[in-house]
C-alpha cells in the first residue's frame, strides 16, 4: 500500500484556505498513485484554535469547510484529515478532534482523539470530549488504526508524574490493526524528533506493524511546526523521513502478504535501496525551527518587514541572522542607536554584520534625548547617583525609537532577549523588551553561544569579534553582565533545573551547585514574573519556554528559594 504523508501549513480559522492547501497537496501526490493521503492533527481549522473553539461560528464554518472538501475529493482516493468532529452521545463536551477518512463522496471512517492533553502549551481537555472507543478501518485487505497525536503517548510519561490510563494503541493492536497512522500537530522543541521516533519504533516492534507519522508544518503563535513526517518499519527502523517545513513524503507499506513474497525473493526493503535517514544536526534543526517560527508569525499576522535594534553584541547579531533568512535582507532593517557608553567595536561590528547579511542599517545616536531627559529630571534627582535608573533610561529612549520606526514604516518589531535574562529579570519594560516576537527568548545564554558557534563555523555569517566579545548591556562605563549575574555556564545550569524540571533550591544545591547563587537565582525568576508577563511571545524550543507553556502568579512568595 502507498501512503502520502502530506505536511501542510494551515492558518487558523483560513478554513478555506486550509481547504485550498489540501487539495493542492493531492494535485501534487496524485501522480505516484497513492492509496491512502494523511493530512495532520486540525488540518481543517488549524492548530491550536484554543477558546475560537468556544465560538459556535467556528466548529460551524470548519464543517462547511469540512463538506466541501468531502465533495471536491477525486474519487478512488482516501483521504484522511484531522478536523473538528461532533460528540454524538449527547454527554459532555460537544465537540472532537477527530480525523475522518474520506472515499469516494462519502465519510469511511471517523476516529477521535482519546489522549486529551492539559499540560505545557496544551489544553485539549478544556474543548473536546475524549473518544469512547478505538477501532480499526479496513482497506484494500488492511486493517488500519488511527492514533491521533497524543494518543501515541500512552506508553511515556509526557510529563513528570502523568501516566494515561487507556493505550490507545495498545487497543488498536487487539482489535488487528496491521498499520498505525499517526495524525498530528505535535510542536517543535529541540532532539523532540527522536524522541518522536522512538514512540513510534517501540510501537513498532510491540505490535510488528509499521507505523506512519504525519505531522503539521509551519508555526503560530508561539509553536513552530516542524513537519518531519516519518515511517517506521515493522521492525522498528525508521525508513523515511520528510522535510523540515511543507512537503509530501511518499512512502509505501507492504502487507503482510507483500512482505511475505519479499522475504521470499529476497527483495531489498525500500529503507535498504535508498538508505536510512539519519537525524539532522541538532542546532541546523534549532536554526531551522526559529527562520520558520519568524517567518510564519510575520506571514500570518500580516507583516512583511522587520526591524530590531542591532548592538554589537552576540543575540541581536543572532536575531538578525535568523530574520535575514525567514523574510530575506531586503526587508530587513537593523538599527544601532549608540550611547555614550557604546564602544567604537559595537558600531563596527554590527556595520560588519550588516554588511555580510546584506541588510539595511541604520544609525540613530541617543546622545541627544538622553541628556535631555537627564536634564529634565536633573532637579528631581538631585543627591542620586547615576545607577540603574539612568540605566534603564537608555533602554526606553531605545524602545522608543524602535516602536516609532514600527508605527512609521508598518515593521515589525523583533526583541533580541534570551531565556537566561527574561529569567531573572536582566532587561527593560518598555525598553529592550519592547516588540512583537522574542525569536530567542527561549534559548539560554549558552545556547545562543552554541548556536553562533555552528552558524560561524558553517557559513561565517556572524563576525569572529562579535562572538568573542564579552556579553555588555553596555549602559554604563566597563559595564559587563558577569558585574551583575552569575556566569551564564552556572546561570543556566540552575534555570534548566529549576525551570525545565521544576526543582527547588535544596534539590539543585543537592547537586553541587553553589547555595547562595541558587537562591539568588530563584528568586530573581520568581520576581521578575510581572516582566514576563508582558513580553513579546516567545518561540519554544524547550520543554519549558516562558509564555502560555509556564503559567506561575506574579504575586507570590518565592518559597522554593527559601
Amino acid at each position: 500500500m502507498r501512503l502520502a504523508l502530506c505536511q501542510i501549513d494551515p492558518l487558523i480559522g483560513a478554513f478555506d484556505a486550509n481547504v485550498d492547501a489540501i487539495l493542492a497537496a493531492l494535485d501534487t501526490v496524485a501522480p505516484r498513485q497513492p492509496d491512502l493521503v494523511v493530512f495532520p492533527e486540525m488540518a481543517i481549522a488549524g492548530y491550536p484554535p484554543m477558546d475560537l473553539l468556544g465560538q459556535p461560528g467556528f466548529a460551524e464554518r470548519e464543517q462547511d469547510a469540512f463538506r466541501r472538501l468531502q465533495r471536491s475529493l477525486p474519487s478512488g482516493i482516501a483521504v484522511a484529515v484531522g478536523h473538528i468532529g461532533r460528540n454524538e452521545s449527547g454527554l459532555g463536551r460537544p465537540l472532537t478532534n477527530e480525523v475522518a477518512v474520506l472515499l469516494d463522496g462519502q465519510v469511511a471512517f471517523r476516529q477521535a482523539k482519546t489522549l486529551l492533553p492539559t499540560y505545557d502549551v496544551f489544553d485539549e481537555a478544556r474543548y473536546f470530549e475524549p473518544a469512547r472507543e478505538r477501532r480499526v478501518w479496513i482497506y484494500k485487505g488492511l486493517r488500519i488504526g488511527f492514533a491521533v497525536c497524543e494518543d501515541l503517548w500512552s506508553e511515556t510519561e509526557p510529563v513528570p508524574g502523568l501516566r494515561y490510563p487507556i493505550d490507545p494503541p495498545r487497543e488498536l493492536l487487539d482489535a488487528g490493526a496491521r498499520l498505525i497512522v499517526v495524525p498530528s500537530a505535535s510542536p517543535f522543541q529541540m532532539d523532540k524528533l527522536a524522541l518522536r521516533q522512538r514512540l513510534c519504533s517501540d510501537l513498532a516492534r510491540r505490535g510488528g506493524v509499521p507505523v506512519a507519522y504525519c505531522n503539521v508544518a509551519g508555526a503560530n503563535d508561539s509553536l513552530i511546526f516542524d513537519g518531519r513526517s516519518f515511517l517506521v518499519g515493522s521492525s522498528g527502523t525508521v525508513e523515511a523521513l520528510g522535510p523540515f517545513g511543507r512537503g509530501e513524503l511518499i512512502v509505501d507499506i507492504l502487507t503482510d502478504v507483500e512482505a511475505g513474497l519479499a522475504a521470499a525473493d529476497k527483495k531489498p526493503s525500500p529503507a535498504a535501496k535508498q538508505g536510512l535517514p539519519a537525524l539532522p544536526e541538532r542546532w541546523d534543526e534549532a536554526e531551522r525551527a526559529l527562520v520558520e517560527g519568524i517567518r510564519g508569525y510575520m506571514a500570518k499576522c500580516g507583516f512583511t518587514k522587520a526591524h530590531l535594534g542591532l548592538s554589537g553584541g552576540i543575540d541581536s547579531a543572532l536575531v538578525a541572522v535568523l530574520a535575514a533568512k525567514a523574510i530575506g535582507p531586503e526587508n530587513l532593517v537593523c538599527i544601532t542607536m549608540p550611547s555614550r557608553f557604546s564602544s567604537s567595536g559595537s558600531v563596527d561590528d554590527s556595520a560588519a554584520l550588516c554588511a555580510q547579511l546584506g541588510c539595511r542599517m541604520e544609525h540613530i545616536a541617543i546622545e541627544a534625548p538622553f541628556s535631555a531627559f537627564l536634564s529634565i529630571m536633573e532637579s528631581h534627582f538631585a543627591g542620586s547617583p547615576f545607577g540603574l535608573t539612568e540605566e534603564n533610561l537608555q533602554a526606553r529612549i531605545r524602545g522608543d525609537i524602535l516602536m516609532a520606526w514600527s508605527n512609521k514604516f508598518d515593521s515589525m518589531l523583533l526583541t533580541t532577549g534570551n531565556k537566561s535574562e527574561l529569567a531573572v529579570g536582566y532587561c527593560t519594560l518598555y525598553g529592550d523588551m519592547c516588540g512583537a516576537l522574542a525569536p530567542i527568548g527561549d534559548l539560554l545564554k549558552t545556547e545562543v553561544f552554541a548556536l553562533c558557534e555552528r552558524l560561524y563555523q558553517r557559513d561565517g555569517l556572524i563576525p569572529r569579534a562579535i562572538i568573542d566579545k564579552p556579553p555588555s548591556a553596555e549602559l554604563r562605563p566597563n559595564q559587563l553582565d558577569q558585574d551583575s549575574l552569575p556566569p551564564y555556564a552556572d546561570l543556566d545550569a540552575v534555570l534548566r533545573l529549576y525551570i525545565d524540571r521544576d526543582m527547588d533550591a535544596d534539590a539543585i544545591i543537592a547537586l553541587g551547585h553553589d547555595e547562595s547563587m541558587t537562591r539568588r537565582v530563584l528568586r530573581m525568576t520568581a520576581r521578575a514574573e510581572y516582566k514576563r508577563r508582558q513580553a513579546a511571545p516567545v518561540l519554544k524550543l524547550s520543554p519549558r519556554a516562558f509564555g502560555v507553556g509556564r503559567r506561575m502568579p506574579m504575586a507570590r512568595a518565592a518559597y522554593e528559594a527559601d
